[in-house]
């Protein structure tokens, strides 16, 4: 089925407002994290975001 014109704008009005920021851990390091984020019952990428916004507010202080 393909996406209809109104679809496709309303996709890149959202993609417009997100930031791509890519990260590439090694095998290893990507499995362990991944376990982290199932084992606190998060996404991945909700994980990850969480972890950074904590560093950040804890840096800020210094």
């Amino acid at each position: 089925m393909a996406i209809s014109e109104n679809k496709k704008a309303s996709n890149a009005r959202y993609m417009g407002k997100l930031d791509n920021i890519m990260v590439r851990p090694t095998k290893d390091e990507g499995a362990e994290i991944r376990a982290a984020a199932a084992a606190a019952e998060q996404s991945l990428q909700g994980y990850i975001l969480q972890a950074i916004r904590e560093r950040m507010e804890r840096e800020k202080d210094k």
